[in-house]
């Protein structure tokens, strides 16, 4: 596997300490042994993976899906389940500047596509996921970012002054916010392996610690090789995101950029703790830094808090950044100093230099597609493109958003292309202060 982190990062150290992994106990799927015949197999089970086998299978195709690991063990399995808005780095000015009114306006009608089939999802199967919160709020982080919040509010969301904060229950050092009511909170483990077993029932064959190694082509279709097996099969998805490698296929070198997120989770908190802090909202946040902080009080009263990581990736890097997120925690919510962490645990979200997600054919390999890169919001974009997968690998219309459709640009760089991010992150966090 040609992977441009070191190999620590793609080992169990980075989620040793994952909070979801408590809360629902992974199904057994066995391993890919011998020759199987499928007419697609899907590389990766995430929430594009799995939505692709779920859409897939329910239309009659035959499909086996290759799971590297074990079931939720990637970044599906230990973000900080947001189902909300987003996919893109691009705000829609940007987005309008870029590609039109129009394109912008589509993508936008995709992210409230996206969160409304999750919802549909949970609701359809009966897949209990610990849902809360009424859409998310964005706590400004500073006067300025307060300032610019009242500019860009609109009339579909709620305004919130700064005095009116502690009223609904948002106690800290913010000033101000703006709720948009799309969206809500999840347990991502419990969705996943929900999403899999309906998956699964409908057909589709699931299979773990199955690496897939190699794609070759094979007259009109494809053998997918595995350490102990292969498929053989029409088409190929590939849905590996943030952990893709270099060469499946070459294609995809250098045109992704992993970058870690890290994730901590308290014990659960007292009433008197959380009036102490002054936080009793069940709503799921996030603030107005670039590098942002996203947090939620769940429903058993633990609380979750979330950075970008660290840019480097170690056993000690790994330390350091465990410690700067307690750090940024506790200067955010003074009242709970004391509270245990008692869980934490990193992962990879994945970008593309054109700052929004792709989902469409792979160039130059016919019965290929990819789906991936949600910068850190892959709950509902993620299912959303997998769905989007399945379509056009059965050749139906798909409604995908141009912007969707466009494939994303080689960083500079090739494999050496993290370089760029420490001069990047540093100039984000500048403009945070």
């Amino acid at each position: 596997m040609k992977r441009i982190f070191p190999a620590y990062t793609y080992g169990p150290g980075p989620r040793v300490g994952c909070w979801w992994d408590e809360t629902i106990a992974a199904p057994h799927w066995p391993a890919l042994a011998g020759k199987v015949k499928a007419d697609i197999a899907v590389i990766g089970a995430g929430f594009t993976g799995l939505s692709a086998a779920l859409h897939l299978a329910q239309e009659g195709a035959s499909v086996a899906v290759l799971e590297a690991e074990t079931p939720g063990w990637g970044a599906s399995g230990r973000n900080g389940g947001f189902c909300c808005l987003g996919g893109s780095k691009l705000g829609y000015p940007a987005m309008v500047r870029r590609y039109g009114t129009a394109a912008a306006d589509a993508y936008e009608k995709a992210e409230y596509d996206a969160v409304a089939l999750v919802a549909g999802l949970l609701s359809e199967h009966g897949i209990e996921a610990d849902t809360h919160s009424k859409g998310e709020t964005l706590l400004a982080h500073g006067p300025r970012a307060m300032r610019a919040l009242r500019r860009a509010a609109d009339n579909e969301g709620t305004l919130h002054e700064p005095n009116e904060l502690p009223g609904l229950g948002f106690g800290g050092q913010f000033h101000g916010g703006y709720t948009n009511p799309v969206g809500f909170g999840l347990n991502p483990r419990k969705y996943l392996l929900g999403l899999a077993d309906v998956a699964r029932k409908a057909g589709a064959e699931l299979f773990a610690q199955s690496l897939a190694t190699s794609i070759t082509r094979t007259g009109q279709g494809h053998a997918v090789a595995t350490p102990q097996g292969r498929v053989d099969c029409d088409m190929v998805l590939i849905c590996t995101n943030g952990y893709s490698s270099e060469g499946l296929p070459d294609w995809l070198a250098g045109r992704y950029m992993p970058a870690q997120s890290t994730v901590l989770v308290t014990r659960p908190l007292s009433d008197a703790e959380l009036q102490a802090q002054g936080w009793t909202s069940d709503q799921m946040c996030y603030d107005t830094r670039n590098l942002l902080h996203y947090f939620r009080l769940m429903p058993d009263r633990r609380f979750l808090f979330g950075m970008r990581g660290g840019l480097m990736s170690s056993p000690r890097a790994e330390s350091a950044i465990r410690v700067r997120v307690r750090r940024d925690f506790d200067r955010m919510f003074p009242a709970w100093t004391g509270v245990e962490a008692s869980h934490m645990w990193s992962g990879l979200v994945c970008l593309l230099r054109n700052l929004k997600p792709y989902v469409g054919p792979v160039p130059g390999r016919p019965g290929l597609f990819a789906g991936l890169a949600y910068h850190g919001n892959g709950v509902a974009m993620g299912t959303y493109c997998g769905r989007a997968l399945a379509q056009l690998a059965l050749g139906r219309s798909t409604a995908l958003p141009l912007v969707l459709s466009q494939p994303p640009r080689r960083f500079p760089l090739g494999r050496f292309r993290r370089a760029l991010m420490p001069p990047i992150y540093a100039a984000l966090a500048l403009s945070d202060l």
